[in-house]
């Protein structure tokens, strides 16, 4: 029997008037993943996650957290959610640790285990340099490592975390996205984002929206394959020799095409474009070997997320406005 998700949205819209921020909208999110959550700015990522927070209240459809409804059960779905909100908003003359103390006693922490816990997420978050520090006088980044911090707090089964490396260095980023997968396995965890890498370093799925509207869901590999190109097999090699091999290659079953670019002084590069769901790399070593081929480099190439999300949010948001 399948268990119920953690995070549920059913036909979630919200509107502003005559704006649609968020339109028609339904995904799951199971325990164990962490779901990148990804969109060009005014997409409707920030709204979506607060409609799932509780926030704000949906203009149609439903969102479910724990099988509780964000309407029907707002109490339940906020003790259920940690939210990490875009711009991390505290009370900025409280120290960090006041501010802990405070968000703790609010989640029903008192006494030694608000301490204990409070004491522990500082350790966590490796806020121990700032503890004793009045917020308005943090960082941006430490600024939104307390938001992290808040938001794990009452180690919730469900995290929703909107832009979580915003303003951190390299370190710290590396840090929070450790920490994120760390705690993936026993959690559901949403991550609003516009970073890539984000995608790439800790989301094991992610969904791209456009003007509110769902265009792509899929793990990182399932959405590099909707790339024409995916998964093409470049060779670099002398350009004396390049038009020959081209006719070569061009001999190869379940080939879409061959484009060649200049790569460096004297090199070319030939990349071998496979039709969809074709791999040509054991078809292509196979005749490099038996016409003595000499190349530089010969590597697959599946593309890269950056292509896929321009590729969907500029191209196909168009061709949705030209059908509409």
């Amino acid at each position: 029997m399948r268990m119920p998700a953690m995070v549920e949205l059913i036909s979630l819209s919200k509107s502003f008037g005559r704006l649609i921020a968020v339109d028609d909208i339904s995904l799951s999110v199971e325990k164990g993943e962490v779901l990148g959550f990804l969109g060009p700015n005014g997409a409707g990522k920030s709204t979506t996650m607060r409609l799932v927070a509780g926030f704000l209240i949906p203009s149609s459809g439903t969102a479910q957290v724990c099988g509780y409804d964000v309407e029907k059960d707002p109490v339940a779905v906020k003790s259920n959610i940690g939210y990490m909100a875009e711009g991390s908003p505290s009370y900025e003359d409280m120290t960090v640790r006041q501010f802990l103390n405070f968000i703790a006693e609010v989640r029903g922490l008192d006494g030694l285990a608000r301490d204990r816990r409070v004491d522990e997420v500082i350790q966590k978050i490796a806020l121990q340099e700032v503890c004793d520090r009045s917020i308005e006088v943090l960082s941006k980044g430490f600024k939104r490592r307390v938001g992290l911090a808040q938001a794990i707090l009452h180690d919730p089964p469900v995290l929703i975390l909107d832009e979580p490396t915003d303003g951190l260095d390299p370190n710290q980023k590396h840090h929070v996205r450790s920490l994120i997968r760390n705690m993936a396995a026993d959690k559901a965890i949403i991550i609003s984002t516009h970073i890539l890498e984000e995608v790439e370093a800790v989301c094991s799925r992610a969904v791209i929206i456009g003007q509110g509207r769902l265009l792509a869901d899929g793990t990182g590999e399932e959405l590099l394959s909707r790339l024409p190109e995916h998964n093409a097999i470049c060779v670099l090699l002398k350009s004396a020799i390049a038009d020959e091999v081209t006719m070569r290659f061009s001999e190869l079953i379940g080939l879409k095409e061959i484009n060649k670019e200049k790569a460096g002084d004297k090199l070319s590069r030939l990349r071998l474009i496979p039709e969809r769901g074709i791999d040509l790399l054991s078809s292509v070593l196979k005749l490099v070997r038996q016409n003595d081929i000499e190349f530089e480099e010969l590597y697959r190439d599946s593309g890269e997320l950056d292509d896929v999300f321009r590729r969907i949010t500029t191209q196909e948001t168009a061709e949705d406005r030209d059908y509409a």
